[in-house]
């Protein structure tokens, strides 16, 4: 599909289109990743404080997006604190973080008339819409967050390794392999340019 919407607009629009995609793909993928981690984390809280013999756990349909757009969000946040430790990274994650989730519901209050979350019984609350008591549970996930992106950028990676395109390319010789040494964001840049020489190869 994508090989075909290169030969209607060209190269140029096409690597934008495969920027987004990429984008796009993450996008969704972060998001599962936090609903897991919420089902995770309320499921283990009903089962160790309120004694849920069946661990029941909630989440949201909202959360996917909000969750989806934050991590997009740390990604560019991360390419501008590179230099910092990984441990200060994850502080200013983790305010990002509790700002989303504050700005999110509000918003929501104001569309639907309440959050779907709700903390104002909780004393460390703020308006009733984020818990400064989870400080050290979202500081946790900030500093899991690298370690997924990175897999995240190598598992879409592979994916384009794997396209029909790519692969007729290499065993042809008409694109050079991409390395799978370095960092993932290396990786993934020279997988991105190789599947670019790729699909030339096919319209030429």
């Amino acid at each position: 599909m994508t090989a075909q919407l290169n030969l209607r607009v060209g190269l140029p629009l096409g690597r934008v289109i495969l920027k987004v995609l990429g984008v796009l793909s993450r996008f969704l993928l972060y998001g599962c990743a936090g609903w897991v981690l919420e089902v995770c984390f309320t499921g283990t809280g009903a089962a160790l404080f309120r004694k849920d013999a069946h661990g029941t756990a909630k989440t949201y349909l909202w959360m996917h997006p909000i969750y989806g757009a934050t991590a997009l969000g740390l990604e560019l946040l991360h390419d501008r604190l590179r230099s910092l430790p990984r441990p200060v990274r994850a502080l200013a994650y983790t305010a990002v973080i509790f700002g989303a989730e504050f700005t999110t519901g509000w918003l929501l209050r104001r569309a639907l008339g309440r959050c779907p979350w709700d903390y104002q019984q909780a004393g460390w609350s703020v308006k009733g819409l984020v818990r400064l008591d989870y400080f050290p549970f979202w500081y946790g996930a900030a500093l899991l967050f690298e370690p997924a992106r990175e897999v995240l950028l190598r598992i879409t990676s592979e994916a384009l390794r794997q396209t029909p395109e790519l692969r007729h390319a290499l065993a042809e010789g008409e694109a050079l392999p991409p390395p799978r040494a370095g960092t993932a964001e290396l990786e993934a840049g020279a997988t991105a340019g190789a599947f670019q020489e790729a699909l030339a190869a096919e319209q030429a």
